[in-house]
């Protein structure tokens, strides 16, 4: 390392130190590659690994961790025994509001209706309970552990500190955030939604993000994947249509993302960092100094902070483990119970009945049974494209399919993941923007819509 004027003169191996972690990181989290037929991410393919090698062990894995997340809380909230109040980690999974003891348990109980099949078939079936349990969360297992393993390669080696620095003047005017906030949306787009809202949070924890950045990345930018999109398009049956429905879906979005954080509840969110330490130095470029040279320079200094394996490995160790026993009861208490809500009774299909005005306005044919799909996608971004199969309108079908996959948060999945993060969005909250997503894109697919037919 050598100085010179003021100026740090950085020397190939400098470079390396963040180069080399960064390269992997994208390799891992942010390069698409084909598995038979189908684009996914490597993440994923370790993923499906773990899950095929577990087999159906993999599900009293699940019970086991949901069970020691609802009975360990339960235990801290009773007597406080040692190893977890001397254990700042521990601390922090355990020590929770009743609320969320009570979810817990309720996570719990669904899990164990589920595994064992008893009581209403309702709360166990293959359409919710089992689609949580069995298809969902073992899916996340493997997810949440490579991810919180591998994930400080993309976040921890200067990558969101080069890339940040480079993009500030881009996404802080726009979209009113910090340009490495970039990263997680691309993680997002070509992998899996989740994965980028759990670098989110992870961002925010760190320092990175404000909590009304942390919010609007997790709820405008956690992008669904391209390969679900494709999933969504076959579903709704317009394949042959894929490049403009997917650009209509991608303007949609884009828009979505200017106007959202605009207005309440992400807008009244403060900008307060957790726990009240500001890391974030992508902002401030010195003097002397060009984008890409600042922003190299930070990625250097964070490469150094971080270039220790033992550090690197017990990081790693701690996120899988808290996103584990933080997040998964939360999401087979929230989806569970919405999935019960969509298939068991009409309330959303009551609930989108004030669409059917808007949709005759914009001239969207069987506005009636396009209605239906409008809000069921709270609780499962795939069940309007299931309900809006059938609507013999290409058209119809084209703004249902593009409007489930603009809205984002779906409960039985990202909604549940932000649920459990650190992020302080509630229930309502994320409903409330849910909402407003749908308003702000509908328009806008219904535009493309009539163009396109």
């Amino acid at each position: 390392m050598k100085e010179s004027k003021g100026r740090r003169q950085l020397t190939w191996n400098d470079y390396l130190k963040f180069i080399i972690p960064s390269i992997l990181g994208i390799l891992l989290f942010m390069t698409p590659l084909t598995h038979e037929g189908e684009m996914t991410i490597l993440v994923a393919l370790l993923s499906n690994a773990f899950s095929n090698a577990l087999g159906d062990l993999i599900s009293v894995i699940v019970l086991i961790i949901i069970t020691i997340s609802a009975l360990l809380t339960l235990i801290y909230r009773i007597s406080k025994p040692n190893f977890i109040e001397n254990s700042e980690f521990l601390k922090s999974i355990f020590d929770v509001s009743i609320t969320w003891l009570i979810i817990r348990l309720l996570g719990a109980i669904i899990a164990y209706m589920t595994f064992f099949e008893i009581g209403p078939e309702i709360v166990w079936s293959a359409d919710t309970g089992g689609l949580i349990f069995y298809d969902l969360l073992a899916g996340l297992l493997g997810i949440f552990l490579f991810a919180g393993l591998l994930l400080p390669l993309l976040t921890d080696f200067g990558l969101l500190e080069f890339v940040g620095t480079l993009l500030v003047k881009v996404m802080r005017p726009v979209f009113k955030i910090p340009g490495r906030s970039a990263i997680d949306c691309i993680a997002s787009w070509v992998g899996d939604g989740t994965i980028g809202v759990v670098i989110t949070d992870k961002q925010y924890q760190d320092g990175y993000y404000t909590l009304r950045e942390a919010a609007t990345i997790a709820t405008c930018f956690s992008a669904v994947s391209i390969t679900f999109s494709l999933v969504v398009a076959d579903q709704v049956g317009l394949m042959n249509m894929f490049p403009p429905f997917y650009l209509s879906v991608t303007l949609a979005g884009i828009i979505a993302a200017i106007i959202v954080p605009r207005i309440p509840p992400i807008s009244r969110k403060p900008d307060t960092y957790y726990e009240g330490i500001n890391r974030d130095e992508s902002t401030h470029i010195p003097e002397g100094y060009s984008l890409a040279k600042w922003g190299a320079t930070l990625a250097v200094e964070k490469a150094e902070k971080n270039a220790n394996l033992k550090k690197f490995i017990a990081s790693g160790i701690r996120t899988f483990i808290n996103m584990w026993l933080t997040v998964m009861p939360i999401i087979m208490c929230f989806g569970g119970i919405a999935l019960m809500l969509a298939e068991g009774t009409p309330i959303f299909k009551w609930i989108g009945m004030p669409f059917i005005p808007l949709l005759k306005l914009l001239q969207i044919p069987y506005a009636v049974e396009a209605s239906e799909t409008m809000l069921v996608g709270f609780t499962d971004m795939f069940l309007p494209s299931v309900i809006g199969a059938s609507i013999p309108s290409e058209l119809t079908r084209f703004v249902v399919g593009g409007v489930s996959i603009t809205q984002l948060i779906y409960l039985s999945e990202v909604g549940g993941v932000i649920l459990g993060s650190k992020i302080k969005l509630n229930l309502l909250e994320l409903f409330i923007i849910f909402l407003e997503r749908t308003l702000v894109t509908l328009p806008i697919l219904a535009l493309a819509a009539h163009i396109i037919f």
